[in-house]
């Protein structure tokens, strides 16, 4: 049953309001003094509704406090003298809203459900965070660098320019960053710099006015509009056109842009992470990209790995792959022989983690019995048979070589295995299991 603390200091009110919330199925508490509430705030409350003016101080003073100690609790602020200036300094401090006395008991009730519809949400945000939806998988060191990392740069307001090849994970860790930070529960807008035609950079970013440009028949906010207070993802940021480099950074500089065809300043906050394969410093230094957006970008910079560089992370990624397609197909996981993990793990993945995910999904539609091994792999991937092959060829011309080596000590001491073996600086023994193994004999 969800629970709500009422502070308010007229009796009438705490007996009528907490009558006639608890028939719509709350548990009700009430409190006519902040000293009162904060005893009761000793436990958590799912919903406060709280009075501004009491008789010992203002309810503002305990809002900071609540959302302190539970920040899920959803606060809803009251006053017989509600002014402008009341309700922004209470939304400001964290309050889900304020209504005005006397309390009107369905305008009450429409918000209470929407702040435990918004309540739900963020606990299913976190939960997504936790358990990761998109999760960044391995143990090698590598990746344990790259994890902390994360969790530092994460905690910060700091703008990250993250560097990868192709496929690596770039916006993975991303997501992690936004995660890790105190906008977790606000909103995360990914967009692909290098997808967006040059003609249209600045209205997807920026938003539009009615009338900007041919085809604008209404306003449209952009992706930093729709990211505020949350992150803003800009991939492949190198490529951006000088025109949207130019107004990034003065959106980077001020905190608010203006929209493609407006004269409005709209204030926005909005932590930028970029992502680039390329290697945006030498372009800033050779005049490719805007070396002043580049220092404006690259605050923290974060290097995600190349897949070949954390082959121990291989046989985890298998089994994550394995398991996420059996969730979404709704079977039981594919299993994969050690041989077939060991074959995979040999390969230099120059599509890196994604490269990797296609050809377990492939395995996984296309292999037929239970476990998939070896030659299943050497089905989808020709050239994991090349390593072995390349081993084949070398043990044999380790062969052959100590072959020549033993018939030429032989030949030198006149056939006697026992000098031959000391010209060799081996066992008599030793020499007689060597040719044993290479399947020759001495001539008699």
């Amino acid at each position: 049953m969800p629970t709500l603390l009422i502070v308010d200091d007229e009796p009438g009110i705490l007996r009528s309001l907490g009558d006639a919330l608890g028939r719509e199925g709350l548990e009700v508490d009430t409190a006519a003094s902040l000293a009162d509430a904060r005893a009761r705030l000793r436990d958590s409350y799912d919903f406060v509704l709280l009075d501004v003016r009491l008789p010992d101080g203002s309810g503002l003073d305990l809002v900071t406090e609540i959302r302190a100690a539970n920040p899920d609790t959803a606060i809803v602020m009251m006053s017989g003298q509600a002014t402008i200036d009341a309700a922004v300094q209470a939304t400001r401090l964290g309050a889900w809203d304020f209504l005005e006395k006397p309390v009107s008991l369905e305008r009450l009730l429409v918000l209470l459900r929407n702040a435990a519809a918004n309540s739900e949400l963020k606990a299913e945000n976190r939960r997504l965070a936790k358990t990761g939806s998109a999760p960044l998988i391995g143990r090698s060191a590598p990746i344990r660098q790259l994890l902390g990392e994360i969790e530092r740069a994460g905690a910060s307001t700091a703008r990250v320019l993250i560097r990868g090849e192709h496929g690596s994970g770039k916006e993975l860790v991303a997501r992690a960053l936004h995660a890790a930070s105190p906008r977790r529960t606000q909103p995360f807008v990914a967009v692909n710099c290098s997808a967006i035609p040059d003609e249209l950079v600045e209205s997807e970013l920026f938003g539009h006015e009615k009338g900007a440009f041919t085809g604008a028949a209404q306003a449209r906010r952009g992706l930093f509009e729709e990211a505020d207070r949350g992150t803003l993802f800009l991939d492949e940021i190198g490529d951006l056109s000088e025109r949207a480099q130019a107004k990034l950074l003065r959106v980077l500089q001020e905190g608010e842009l203006s929209r493609l065809g407006g004269h409005r300043a709209i204030r926005v906050d909005v932590r930028v992470i970029a992502a680039t394969n390329r290697d945006l410093e030498q372009r800033a230094r050779t005049g490719a990209f805007r070396d002043d957006l580049y220092f404006r970008l690259a605050v923290i910079p974060i290097v995600v790995p190349p897949l070949r560089e954390r082959r121990e992370d291989i046989p985890d990624l298998i089994e994550h792959f394995a398991r996420a397609m059996a969730r979404e197909s709704g079977g039981r996981p594919r299993t994969f022989s050690a041989a077939a993990v060991a074959m995979l793990a040999q390969h230099d993945y120059p599509g890196n983690v994604r490269e990797l995910r296609n050809l377990v999904e492939r395995l996984v539609i296309m292999s037929p019995g239970s476990a998939i091994g070896p030659a299943d792999v050497r089905a989808v991937l020709p050239a994991a048979a090349e390593p072995q092959a390349a081993a084949r060829r070398l043990a044999e011309a380790v062969q052959d070589f100590e072959r020549a080596q033993i018939e030429a000590a032989l030949a030198a001491a006149g056939g006697n295995v026992t000098q031959a073996a000391t010209r060799l600086g081996l066992e008599r023994s030793h020499l007689y299991k060597k040719m044993r193994k290479l399947g020759w004999r001495p001539p008699a």
